[in-house]
C-alpha cells in the first residue's frame, strides 16, 4: 500500500500482453474508491472533462497509465472509483516526484476539496481508500 497525494492504494501485480509483447515488463493495477459532496459532482466531472495538460504528462512520466475514474451513486450519495497501471521500477519514488510538481499540487487543490473520504481512510488522514483486487483477466 502506498499514498499518492492523499491517495491510498492497493497495488496488485499483474501482466496483460494482449498485442503488446513489452506489457509484461512489470505492471501493478491499483483501484481505489472515496466519497463525492453531492454539491460537487457538477465541478468534479467538469474538472476531468479537461484535465491539464501539465498533470496528464506529469501521470505519463511518472508510469502511470490506464487511469480511470468512474462515479455511482449508491443510497443517494456519490462515490468515486479510480483505476490505473503502474509501469514503473519505483512506485514510491515516482510518487514523490509527482507530489512535488506544482501543477499536480495545485490540481490536488482543486479535486481534493471535492472529495468525501471513507471513514478507514479519514481515520488515516486520506482521501482515497484501496481496494483488494479479487479477481483480473488478462
Amino acid at each position: 500500500m502506498s499514498v499518492l497525494g492523499g491517495l491510498l492504494v492497493l497495488g496488485v501485480n499483474g501482466c496483460g500482453t494482449l498485442g503488446n509483447p513489452h506489457a509484461c515488463a512489470h505492471v501493478q493495477r491499483f483501484g481505489s474508491i472515496t466519497g463525492l459532496k453531492a454539491d460537487k459532482v457538477a465541478y468534479y466531472k467538469d474538472l476531468h472533462a479537461k484535465p491539464w495538460p501539465s498533470v496528464i504528462k506529469r501521470l505519463k512520466e511518472c508510469h502511470f497509465s490506464n487511469y480511470s475514474i468512474y462515479l455511482k451513486e449508491i443510497d443517494g450519495k456519490p462515490f468515486l472509483f479510480s483505476y490505473f497501471e503502474y509501469t514503473g521500477k519505483d512506485f514510491k519514488a515516482d510518487c514523490a516526484k509527482m507530489a512535488a510538481d506544482p501543477e499536480t499540487v495545485r490540481w490536488w487543490k482543486e479535486t481534493d476539496p471535492c472529495q468525501s473520504p471513507l471513514p478507514a481512510a479519514a481515520a488515516k488522514k486520506e482521501i482515497w481508500d484501496g481496494m483488494e483486487e479479487v479477481f483480473h483477466m488478462d
